[in-house]
């Protein structure tokens, strides 16, 4: 999934239906910084979200995924035969593999709220993580590194997924390294019948000023198994 492409052809949709970003984020229930969001590339909407705009304007969910703006065919215009019935079956029954499905991923960990999704099919998954918010107790302490690293368990070994630094010579409170924090993994070799619902988790490792290391282990879970 390409976000810059996705946020392009969200903010072609909007324009061609005369909405402003305030009147699209009302239609979906987010603030307008999050429609904002979406055009310039930096989050997606939510699966759910994603589905309804497949919906409401008419386009394939794969091709919003792939910022393709291709309005659906409209039946009533085909010339219906047995022969194109035929094709066409086959061509499903081919190109079935290639068709993404997708699961919810949330956090287990009372003190943070997560907004995920894996998009996958028969032969690879895609993991998208966004808007980590810390909701524990009030932390303004100021950091000097903080890493966020998304793992899998593995037949019982932590794999690391990818990662997240932050390391400069200003410090950095966790809530606004986390506003800047997302995952994007694509064309992931494992298949989403591999994953279980408790087998992903994220691990934030924060330094102090004074060299003092907090550390935050919160699982994700998946809406169901695959």
């Amino acid at each position: 999934m390409d976000q810059e492409k996705i946020g392009k052809l969200i903010k072609k949709i909007r324009k061609q239906n005369n909405l402003t970003q305030s009147e699209l984020a009302k239609r979906y229930g987010v603030t307008y910084q999050a429609v904002s969001k979406w055009e310039n590339g930096k989050n997606i909407p939510d699966v759910s979200l994603i589905k309804q705009m497949s919906k409401d304007f008419n386009i394939d969910i794969e091709d919003i995924l792939e910022g393709n703006l291709n309005k659906k065919k409209n039946k009533k215009i085909l010339i219906i035969t047995v022969l194109l019935i035929t094709m066409l079956t086959i061509f499903l029954i081919l190109n079935r593999q290639n068709t993404f499905s997708f699961k919810t991923l949330s956090s287990q960990c009372t003190s943070f709220n997560i907004t995920g999704s894996i998009a996958y099919n028969n032969k690879k998954s895609s993991i998208y993580i966004s808007n980590i918010d810390y909701c524990g107790r009030e932390d303004n302490t100021e950091y000097r590194e903080i890493e966020c690293v998304l793992y899998e368990v593995n037949n019982g070994n932590d794999v690391i997924i990818a990662k997240n630094k932050y390391s400069k010579n200003e410090s950095i409170t966790l809530d606004s390294f986390l506003k800047t924090l997302n995952f994007k993994i694509d064309d992931y070799n494992r298949t989403c019948k591999k994953y279980t619902k408790n087998s992903l988790y994220l691990k934030i490792n924060a330094k102090d000023l004074e060299g003092q290391i907090k550390s935050h282990i919160i699982p994700l879970s998946l809406e169901d198994n695959c």
